[in-house]
């Protein structure tokens, strides 16, 4: 099935209305709230690093209400256990069989709060169904349905109490961003309503579950040229060659690039990817799966200034459909 610039229409206008509504609860951030939905369409999760009070659990409830989904947060603590996310089987001494109870993973958008305040062996716990939308509890699997997303905070890494995210659990993320403070007129709007302290409770559905798995679907079938796909093969390629870095892009991240830019597109009203798509999209795509060595962490060079080396160091195709 080929995609008509009908369709890319069609999609590009509810995704726009998705938008709309989640910006009714999350004002002025109409680049994240797109990269958000950007991943939930692309079947990815959203890592944010930001700090406390900017509005992270606002976005993923207004994000599940839009879609009419289920939300839950979890928050991260040193002494989170990984069965206080995933559930964990109980006797049921009416039946005397052992009876699965669903952690707060079992939702459509799981906000999982300071996710690097808890320990490691918590932290892997998510690994399994960020990757595979499942739990495995005593041998059995349960599925935690679809739409699923996971929205993960984490403080700077330099705050106390923080644990660094090994690396094979931040390439389960699709994105990485940060939604930072409101721009001053937007600030005084929100203080001026001061006594809503739930700007998302207001938000109502505008599409079902079935609707965002087609939309899911539609996003697949994008066309993305061989001279794109040696773009951004090519930026991995250099990203693991660069000096500064100690681990480059993935052949995982090379497909989640992919699948980004397919929905950034389509979003876009374009059934088609444009160098354009991948270049801005660089930075969220890459900044968390790129580590810099200690010499070059010492020397105080940041992610964001390689990246935009890379993507300024592999000529461009001269792609037009």
């Amino acid at each position: 099935m080929t995609l008509t610039d009908q369709d890319a229409t069609h999609f590009a206008g509810a995704f726009d209305q998705m938008v709309a509504n989640i910006e009714k609860a999350v004002r002025g951030k109409t680049y994240v709230t797109r990269l958000a939905l950007t991943c939930l369409i692309a079947g990815g999760h959203l890592l944010v690093e930001d700090n406390p009070g900017t509005g992270k659990t606002q976005l993923a409830k207004a994000l599940a209400n839009t879609i009419e989904g289920t939300h839950s947060r979890i928050q991260f603590t040193p002494d989170l256990l990984p069965t206080d996310i995933t559930g964990v089987s109980v006797y049921d001494q009416s039946t005397q069989r052992f009876a699965f109870r669903p952690g707060p993973v079992f939702a459509s958008i799981v906000l999982a709060d300071e996710i690097n305040r808890a320990s490691p062996k918590t932290q892997s716990a998510l690994l399994e169904v960020m990757e595979e939308g499942r739990v495995t509890v005593d041998g059995q699997p349960h599925g935690v349905g679809s739409p699923f997303m996971v929205i993960a905070t984490q403080n700077p890494i330099e705050q106390a109490g923080t644990y660094r995210l090994p690396e094979a659990q931040l390439d389960r993320f699709l994105m990485k961003t940060s939604l930072g403070y409101p721009d001053h007129d937007t600030t005084v709007e929100l203080l001026a309503d001061a006594e809503n302290r739930d700007r998302s409770g207001a938000i109502e559905p505008i599409l079902r579950a079935d609707s965002v798995r087609a939309m899911s679907a539609q996003a697949g079938l994008v066309h993305v040229d061989p001279s794109i796909l040696s773009f951004i093969a090519l930026i991995g390629e250099e990203s693991r060659r660069h000096s500064h870095v100690s681990l480059g892009l993935s052949v995982r991240g090379g497909l989640a690039f992919v699948r980004s830019a397919k929905t950034w597109a389509l979003s876009q009203g374009r059934p088609y990817v444009t160098p354009d798509d991948v270049k801005g999209l660089a930075q969220p795509v890459l900044a968390h799966r790129i580590l810099l060595g200690d010499e070059a962490q010492f020397s105080g060079v940041r992610v964001g200034d390689v990246i935009d080396e890379l993507i300024d160091s592999v000529p461009a195709p001269a792609y037009r459909p």
